[in-house]
């Protein structure tokens, strides 16, 4: 079995080998000299050595406290270091893979902002973004990616949450699609058109279809694809509308045409997750502020 030391016993020792005396480790330490023998008596018991001893009216160390002293300072030393707030890196220096979980829409509008920001100022970073296949949390607990970024899903007590952006619903088509040329798109205008809809799970019906059967109306889904800039390309070049997030599509539909949705739908939050033991890295602290400030809320 691997021996354990108390660490305020390595701060006592180091204390009396300093000072060679009993009064004065005591009196550093803010103890008493009867406290401060007892303590002594551990020490010596602990290492099976008597660490002082006496030479006329002074306390001497060992030869084996002599080679103690100086690998307990660099112990001590390096426990203080554990304790201290890191430094912040040299980001020019750090060379590291980061493992994203996002989704298609999330990587289309921010993916090629976020590695040039890091680029910037941290040349050695490399991003690697993983599909979105599931939201449960294990991937992040067995270190399989390091962020996860989407709308919250199921997740461990233990995983660090972070809201970075909130999004609302649009309805666009293509710039010369029919309803362009409406002053104001009706809910019966919406329900009427034929519409693409995006379903990672394959689904022709979802949120938006309660919310219109609700009304007493229903829309015609003509196709599901998995993601929103499949979505918007479809919409582009078909009749179809396509329903999506306003923030996250800002890139993937530009020159189409974009109008409030005229059925309420709930507002998105978007977040990062991560796991606890990387909550205090210095550089993947750095990396989630550089995607908050693409992410503005």
């Amino acid at each position: 079995m691997i021996p354990t030391y108390d660490l305020n016993l390595l701060v006592s020792l180091d204390t009396l080998l300093t000072e060679n005396s009993v009064s004065r480790a005591a009196e550093r330490l803010g103890l008493s000299n009867s406290a401060m023998s007892r303590i002594l008596s551990r020490i010596r018991e602990t290492f099976g050595d008597p660490i002082l001893v006496r030479a006329g009216r002074s306390l001497v160390p060992t030869p084996r406290a002599m080679a103690l002293h100086e690998t307990v300072r660099h112990v001590l030393e390096g426990a203080e270091a554990l304790r201290m707030t890191p430094k912040a890196p040299n980001l020019k220096q750090i060379n590291r893979l980061f493992s994203i979980r996002a989704n298609e829409g999330f990587i289309f509008q921010y993916g090629g902002k976020l590695i040039e920001a890091i680029s910037r100022e941290a040349p050695g970073i490399r991003l690697r973004f993983a599909i979105k296949a599931e939201k449960k949390p294990n991937m992040l607990r067995d270190g399989q990616i390091d962020l996860d970024i989407g709308v919250l899903g199921e997740s461990g007590p233990e995983i660090r949450i972070q809201t970075i952006q909130r999004d609302n619903f649009i309805g666009v088509v293509r710039a010369d699609h029919p309803l362009c040329s409406l002053k104001t798109i009706s809910v019966e205008d919406y329900a009427k058109a034929q519409h693409v809809s995006v379903s990672r799970r394959g689904l022709f019906t979802g949120p938006i279809d309660t919310e219109l059967e609700n009304l007493g109306l229903k829309r015609q889904v003509i196709a599901v694809v998995t993601s929103f800039p499949s979505a918007l390309s479809v919409a582009r070049s078909t009749d179809l509308i396509a329903s999506v997030p306003e923030q996250q599509t800002i890139e993937a539909r530009l020159n189409m045409y974009s109008f409030p949705m005229p059925v309420q739908t709930k507002a998105i939050s978007v977040s990062m997750m991560w796991h606890p033991r990387l909550d205090l890295d210095p550089v993947h602290r750095w990396l989630r502020e550089q995607i908050r400030k693409l992410c503005v809320i």
